[in-house]
């Protein structure tokens, strides 16, 4: 069955209280949790974890898509968004995105300036 790549949002303070949710009302199949930081604010935490399909959301949490080569977290609508900018404002679906641009980054919509990549770092990797 295919799954759900979610990234729930948290700060360092309490990243292990959101795991322990996470774990616990979740059916996490690969049973592990990968925590990324800010480069810019340490103190800002994504993590990310694959789910069965399901209708329950965590607060704070959005549905992402992963580009595995270069490690990069986006939502569709980011990834339009940087397609419009760098296509002369046209949404073009074959548009073939440089992503070694964006490695190691999330990209999320931004109300100013249409989209915003945020680098990331490995924090850790959450198993059991």
């Amino acid at each position: 069955m295919k799954t759900q790549l979610l990234c729930t949002f948290a700060h360092r303070s309490d990243v292990n209280i959101i795991s322990e949710y996470i774990k616990s009302n979740f059916e996490i199949p690969e049973r592990r949790i990968f925590i990324f930081e800010n480069v810019e604010d340490v103190n800002k935490l994504y993590c990310t974890y694959n789910i069965q399909p399901s209708r329950i959301r965590a607060i704070n949490t959005i549905s992402v898509h992963r580009k595995k080569e270069t490690n990069t977290l986006y939502t569709v609508n980011a990834l339009n968004e940087i397609i419009c900018r760098l296509n002369n404002g046209v949404l073009d679906k074959t548009y073939q995105l440089q992503w070694v641009n964006y490695r190691n980054s999330l990209l999320l919509t931004d109300d100013k300036s249409g989209y915003r990549c945020i680098e990331l770092n490995m924090y850790k990797k959450v198993t059991w």
